[in-house]
């Protein structure tokens, strides 16, 4: 297949195997995020999104199904840098107060990148006709959505004031 034969159907499935990876390695990173957070209404939100992300992963592998593709992941730079730069702020702040407010930062940047991506592929899931795709995408688009304005609600309630003080 040349570049010119690709379909949105082949560039639905390159992007579900991208959030797939990137799903996979948040997974991997959100206890890390936990385990390093001073404040523990921030640890319990890192923890909740843990379950909430094993339930993201599941959905995605109903949608390979749906596709008939094996659930694959495809290497994702974007969120290996996003989660290395979570990884700096962990070493580089360790001991700081400001270290929850670096973990919350880059933990948005984890969720607008999702954001972005569940939008997109809702969108053309609706496009090609997929509605069952569309729902579970919509599913997990709603709950990132919710989970970024939980930890815009933190920042602004409590890390950002510690950090500053």
């Amino acid at each position: 297949m040349t570049a010119k034969d690709k379909t949105l159907n082949d560039l639905f499935l390159d992007t579900l195997k991208d959030i797939y990876y990137a799903e996979k390695h948040i997974l991997k990173a959100l206890p890390k995020m936990a385990k390093a957070a001073n404040s523990d209404k921030l640890r319990a939100a890192f923890e909740k999104h843990h379950d909430e992300t094993e339930g993201q992963v599941e959905r995605l592998e109903q949608i390979f199904e749906l596709l008939g593709k094996p659930a694959r992941g495809k290497t994702c730079d974007a969120i290996e840098g996003i989660l290395n730069e979570g990884k700096e702020i962990m070493e580089e702040y360790k001991g700081c107060e400001s270290l929850d407010a670096g973990l919350l930062a880059a933990a948005q940047a984890v969720e607008h990148y999702e954001i972005s991506r569940y939008g997109t592929l809702k969108q053309w899931a609706t496009q090609l006709g997929m509605k069952d795709a569309a729902r579970l995408l919509d599913e997990t688009l709603q709950q990132e959505k919710k989970t970024d304005v939980s930890l815009t609600t933190l920042a602004e309630a409590s890390v950002n004031i510690a950090a500053a003080a």
